[in-house]
């Protein structure tokens, strides 16, 4: 038999809804700091303590002369309430100078029927 012809004999279901994709939040802070040697262990303590482990973490030394310290931060899963409590304590650590936040949505391999 040839390939056209058992196609042609194949029974075509109707297709399904398609699934959608999942979206998560994640949680975004971005901290302006003096570079010291303690404020990143400061600031990783009010996450760690909580049982938190942020999915990503990135630290620059900036400014004139290397005296700033810039980390952006996210964190999977963290809901509104617990993101904004963590940036009103994130702004009570020494020598922290600006917390900014934000919360993005992003979609997930796993799909949702």
């Amino acid at each position: 038999m040839a390939a056209h012809e058992y196609l042609s004999q194949t029974s075509v279901e109707p297709a399904s809804p398609a699934p959608r994709a999942a979206t998560a939040s994640v949680y975004c802070f971005s901290i302006l700091a003096e570079a010291e040697p303690g404020v990143m262990p400061r600031v990783l303590e009010l996450f760690a303590k909580r049982g938190l482990v942020p999915t990503r973490w990135h630290s620059d030394v900036t400014g004139p002369k290397g005296r700033d310290l810039a980390i952006d931060i996210q964190v999977d899963g963290l809901d509104l309430a617990s993101g904004d409590y963590i940036a009103r304590c994130l702004r009570q650590v020494y020598q922290v100078a600006t917390v900014l936040t934000s919360q993005k949505h992003v979609g997930q391999k796993a799909l949702v029927r």
